[in-house]
């Protein structure tokens, strides 16, 4: 691969490239939230920013380039919050519980993030990179499932229903509180959801 082809540094080996790196992915995201993905331009992105247009392409060859990587930063720190509220000797189902209550907390935490995921799902490109790796969630908590289900702590049924029945209960919780259908602290949220998917998987 030519090294000096625009985009090639995806991963800058600097402590600088790095703090560079990210100061573009958080002026993105600023301004995605507050413009939309379409109406905001690679030169607000750079003004946000604060650095030069030639750097972006040293990153990203496109605007959806830097989207992908923002998703999948968001996506491992999503999955960091889950690991990061397991205790030492959690079981499966406490796990399962746990790593729903950090998901609501990381959700509320980063609100303008998730709506925006929400808005600009409805652009193919988008949805695209959104889908790219969308499975992660369920099988990590399929496999918290199956091992609950092997201890004998969840029924012999598809495993499939319960590990969806989760998501989609972290999902439809954190959806309702950012729209304001929810008035609730989210602590208070997250607390809820824990005991609401601790009772379902009863």
């Amino acid at each position: 691969m030519n090294q000096s082809a625009p985009g090639a540094h995806a991963e800058p080996p600097t402590a600088q490239g790095r703090e560079r790196k990210q100061q573009l992915l958080d002026a993105a995201a600023a301004l995605f939230a507050e413009h939309g993905y379409a109406k905001t331009r690679i030169s607000d992105i750079c003004s946000r920013a604060g650095v030069a247009k030639g750097l972006f392409y040293w990153y990203f060859p496109t605007k959806l380039d830097l989207f992908a990587e923002l998703v999948r930063t968001m996506r491992r720190r999503l999955r960091q919050a889950q690991a990061a509220a397991f205790g030492d000797g959690d079981d499966a189902v406490t796990k399962i519980v746990r790593g729903a209550e950090a998901s609501v907390l990381f959700m509320a935490e980063h609100a303008n993030y998730f709506a925006l995921v929400d808005v600009e799902k409805s652009d193919p490109a988008v949805a695209e990179v959104l889908s790219d790796g969308s499975g992660v969630y369920l099988a990590d908590t399929l496999a918290l499932v199956g091992e609950a289900q092997r201890a004998g702590q969840l029924p012999d049924v598809d495993p499939n229903l319960l590990a969806v029945g989760v998501l989609g209960t972290v999902s439809t919780f954190s959806n309702a509180w950012r729209a304001g259908r929810l008035d609730i602290d989210p602590d208070l949220l997250a607390s809820h959801v824990g005991t609401w998917v601790r009772n379902a998987l009863r």
